[in-house]
């Protein structure tokens, strides 16, 4: 765990790299969650929405995102985290999630961290897209 009582707006936290994105594990993610909306699993019920694929659960993916700020401060320390969906995680895509400190605050005389998160996929043919954007807000005495 991080001494957060030195950590400064700018320090970046280590990143979570999930990795790519499979079938697999959007079927073991579905049984595990009680998720079972077919547009995450099921080819043909995604195409006759309009989509050319499946995607991951957004849970999936704050998760993942929450994974950062939990393995650098600790569970016991994070106060709140909150996202914002901006686009699907497609099935195939390589998800890695990062976060920087925003800023240091005074909240009732404890001193806690503002954290910035985003969730970034990598596709097959290199380009990448913002996910998620979130913030989380930790307790840092």
């Amino acid at each position: 765990m991080t001494d957060l009582t030195t950590a400064q707006p700018g320090d970046r936290l280590p990143p979570v790299a999930f990795g790519r994105i499979t079938r697999q594990i959007l079927a073991l993610y579905a049984g595990a969650s009680g998720d079972h909306n077919p547009v995450h699993v099921d080819l043909d019920f995604a195409r006759k929405a309009g989509l050319d694929d499946v995607f991951a659960h957004g849970m999936l993916s704050m998760g993942v995102l929450a994974r950062v700020v939990t393995g650098w401060a600790g569970q016991d320390r994070v106060v709140s985290v909150s996202n914002r969906f901006m686009a699907i995680t497609p099935v195939g895509a390589n998800l890695t999630c990062s976060g920087e400190v925003a800023e240091r605050l005074d909240i009732g005389g404890v001193p806690h961290l503002r954290v910035a998160l985003a969730a970034d996929v990598t596709l097959d043919d290199g380009r990448t897209a913002r996910t998620l954007a979130g913030e989380a807000l930790v307790r840092a005495d």
